[in-house]
């Protein structure tokens, strides 16, 4: 297979992909990052602005994606397109590759793990911002499930959100479990 790509990159691809109404009109970078951004930061890492352009460039050298580009001087605008090739190389990394373990990257389990060095005060409240902020993201992640809609076309992503929703509430569920276990007196520092 030619150069590797990033996982980035499939993504960048399978996001192209996505556009039901006219994937041959393509996205510019900006539409790329917004709609990452709305997307996958879910569950990826949503990548910069300046990754983003510089793993669209080096779509564009691989011929993985057709760009047009509309205006003159500074004020002209690239839009990517998957290509063809850029189809076929998505679908073989989909088909051909196993996915990594996940990387559990987790702020606030990375805290409760030194959580004995302070009062359970400060760890109940870690708990309680987490909680806050599930309760925001499932509010978001509700609105992208419903923009999503029952388009067939659209239902890969759409259960990709009820998985997030599922997962937010799981970690509802044993954030709550553990502040119970703090506010009983399972915690504090050791001395």
């Amino acid at each position: 297979m030619a150069a590797d790509l990033s996982t980035t990159s499939y993504a960048l691809l399978g996001l192209l992909a996505l556009d039901p109404d006219d994937p041959a009109e393509g996205l510019t970078g900006y539409e790329l990052k917004q709609r990452c951004d709305f997307t996958m930061r879910y569950y990826w890492v949503s990548p910069a602005t300046s990754q983003i352009y510089t793993e669209l460039a080096r779509l564009d050298r691989l011929g993985l994606v057709d760009v047009t580009e509309e205006g003159t001087g500074r004020r002209s605008t690239r839009r990517y397109a998957l290509s063809d090739a850029g189809r076929e190389r998505l679908l073989t990394w989909l088909t051909t590759s196993e996915p990594d373990f996940p990387v559990l990257k987790h702020p606030v389990a990375l805290r409760l793990m030194f959580g004995h060095m302070v009062e359970p005060e400060q760890v109940e409240r870690w708990l309680a911002t987490y909680i806050a902020q599930l309760e925001e993201r499932t509010t978001e992640l509700r609105a992208v499930r419903e923009m999503l809609g029952d388009d067939a076309r659209l239902r890969s992503p759409a259960r990709v959100a009820e998985w997030g929703l599922a997962y937010f509430a799981s970690e509802r569920a044993i954030s709550e479990d553990l502040r119970k276990q703090v506010a009983d007196g399972d915690g504090g520092p050791v001395t």
